[in-house]
């Protein structure tokens, strides 16, 4: 069993609706987002283990539908040995753009209740709620109104935890999951955490866990109950003084909204190391045009292109240039990306991973139209744009560049791992 399924407790039974007074905070997470939304083009594979993730011999589990957890299938997990613990499951590779487009109209759906998002990946959020109590009810029923539009403009199911903290709201939708809410009272917040596993406190990983194992600390409640100068004498001054305010429910962050984009990038983890110059070339012109797309569809530009390289033997490097003027062009990164790579001294020297990544973003329309790198104008963008008119219509992989077309290869077989 993953930590994460030892923190999940069952919710309160059924009963009254729980007090949501103070609890100005939820916590919305998608359920096996990932899986959710490769089911709404493949219904049939609805109640059958399913796992998204990298189908070559390094690729690992970006999302598993709960009928494969069962098997103890989780995310980050090689996809070889989910393979081995659920043999029946079929394995989607995963298509971030899409992804990315669905993130995007739920973080609408949220910001049609408040203005106050703090998005912390494609398929969770936080939101502070307590301002659109008079227009939209008390916190629970805008918790049931964020879950009935999700499902009905999505097709999919999120669970929400509603309480006084981030951290105790975040806990809440995990207990719930799937697609379930829970309020946990402000009264009623020490009741609720004391009696989790410590791994359950943020800032508790595998060996803090082991540490306070070995101190007979089990619990939160646990630890809650051993003075601070003691946790700050055996887990240093920072941590010990942060778990004990955890421990009773004392998280004082607000939600922050929107934290703009610093970067956007790509990177894929071969089968086999590559040498092939040719064949590195054509990977990171694969990177750059999804580096771009996503940089379109977002409406972002950059001046700072790098690229990411690991060798065999695990060394990595990191070169990068920065232009005269910011781009959106998959073209001018796909030029910039092969410079960076000539220029590191690495020809021929086989490649384990290789990645694109696109930083100091702005608004897109800051993207100067001129002659970028040396090249001629002939229509790249415009070209790009429309590729991207029928990337969001037929899917990615409907166009791309002649290069990237191997006859053997079927559209739909064109993966990130």
């Amino acid at each position: 069993m993953s930590r994460k399924q030892q923190l999940r407790r069952p919710g309160p039974p059924p009963g009254p609706p729980a007090d949501d007074t103070g609890c100005g905070i939820l916590h919305v997470d998608m359920d096996a987002f990932f899986v959710s939304v490769e089911l709404l083009e493949r219904p049939e594979l609805r109640g059958r283990p399913v796992i998204v993730g990298g189908t070559g011999g390094r690729g690992v589990v970006a999302s598993a539908s709960y009928e494969a957890r069962a098997f103890g299938v989780h995310s980050a997990m090689p996809v070889t040995r989910a393979r081995r613990l659920c043999p029946q499951a079929m394995v989607l590779p995963p298509r971030h753009d899409r992804y990315a487009r669905v993130s995007a109209e739920v973080m609408e759906i949220f910001r049609s209740v408040t203005p106050l998002v703090e998005p912390l990946a494609l398929d969770e959020a936080f939101l502070d709620v307590s301002g659109a109590r008079r227009l939209l009810g008390r916190p629970a029923e805008i918790g049931r109104l964020i879950r009935e539009r999700v499902r009905e403009r999505q097709g999919i199911t999120c669970s929400v935890g509603i309480a006084s903290t981030k951290f105790v709201a975040k806990l809440a939708s995990t207990h719930c999951k799937p697609d379930g809410l829970m309020v946990v009272p402000a009264g009623r917040v020490t009741e609720f955490l004391h009696p989790l596993p410590v791994a359950a406190l943020w800032g508790v990983g595998e060996r803090t866990e082991e540490h306070l194992l070995r101190l007979g600390l089990k619990t939160v409640g646990d630890l809650a109950r051993v003075p601070p100068d003691t946790l700050r004498r055996e887990l240093g001054d920072a941590l010990g003084a942060h778990l004990h305010e955890l421990a009773w429910g004392r998280d004082p962050r607000r939600v922050t909204p929107v934290t703009p984009d610093r970067s956007i990038g790509a990177e894929e983890t071969f089968d086999h190391d590559i040498a092939d110059p040719e064949l590195i070339r054509r990977e990171l012109l694969r990177l750059s045009e999804k580096v771009g797309a996503r940089l379109r569809a977002g409406g972002h530009a950059g001046r700072t292109i790098s690229v990411k390289l690991r060798t065999a033997g695990f060394r990595t490097i990191t070169p990068a240039r920065t232009l005269p003027e910011p781009t959106d062009m998959s073209r001018v990164i796909y030029i910039t990306a092969c410079r960076l790579h000539e220029a590191a001294g690495l020809d021929r020297v086989p490649l384990r991973l290789v990645g694109v990544r696109v930083e100091n973003l702005v608004a897109g329309g800051a993207a100067v139209r001129q002659l970028a790198l040396d090249e001629p104008e002939s229509g790249w963008r415009e070209a790009e744009r429309a590729m991207d008119r029928v990337s969001r219509r037929f899917g990615r992989g409907a166009v791309r560049p002649a290069s990237l077309v191997d006859p053997r290869d079927d559209p739909e077989d064109h993966r990130d791992q």
